[in-house]
């Protein structure tokens, strides 16, 4: 029982300490999988097939209720956002390393979106929307940016009840803003997916660069 009790807990210490390279390996390779269907043109079953399922639950309530859901993740909220936590919070350090992280972020996206040049979808938009499709912009920057906030106060709040809960919310509001960009008819599914794995991979490697000042350098 000891042995067992043991290696479980170097399993589980492994987990931990490798947690970031582990969840950036797994988005890779879901990541080369979606984009090879995409040129391959294999993946519009599994993104219609989404849609049909997100498109029985249309009605103007639920339209009313995605528009606000995305209005989250549009730049001028998230932008502003990231002003004043610049602007307001007395270690300017978490302002800095947001505002860089959308900057970054938003770069990547307008690249990546001009290299796979993939069409929106057609036909069933309930809100109009100009650009590329892969990947989803909304999908991609919000969980950057909300990811990043996530990862902060995962590592200042102390009180752990606040803690999870302020967590799953984010995490519940990043994974609403992808389903609403799928439901109001302007992305497909793998562009939320792919939009989400690319910031999860991207994330990995920079709260891996700021860990140490979050760690040592930043006080109350």
């Amino acid at each position: 029982m000891e042995k067992v009790s043991y290696k479980t807990n170097k399993i589980y210490q492994f987990l931990r300490q490798n947690l970031r390279w582990i969840l950036l390996a797994v988005c890779v390779i879901v990541l080369l999988d979606i984009i090879e269907d995409i040129f391959n043109q294999e993946i519009q079953a599994f993104d219609n097939g989404v849609y049909a399922i997100i498109s029985n639950y249309i009605s103007e309530q639920v339209t009313a209720f995605m528009k606000v859901i995305t209005t989250l993740g549009s730049a001028g909220i998230i932008c502003g956002v990231s002003v004043l936590i610049l602007i307001c919070y007395k270690n300017k350090k978490y302002g800095i390393y947001s505002f860089i992280n959308l900057m970054l972020i938003t770069g990547l996206n307008i690249l990546l979106k001009n290299i796979f040049d993939r069409p929106r979808p057609e036909g069933y938009r309930l809100i109009e929307e100009t650009g590329y499709s892969f990947p989803s912009g909304h999908s991609m920057i919000s969980m950057a940016f909300y990811g990043l906030l996530i990862y902060f106060i995962f590592k200042k709040v102390k009180n752990p009840y606040l803690k999870w809960f302020t967590c799953i919310v984010g995490l519940l509001l990043i994974f609403g803003i992808g389903i609403s960009r799928i439901y109001l008819g302007v992305h497909y599914a793998s562009d939320v997916i792919g939009g989400f794995c690319f910031s999860i991979a991207y994330l990995a490697c920079y709260t891996h660069f700021i860990k140490d000042s979050i760690d040592n350098k930043i006080e109350d």
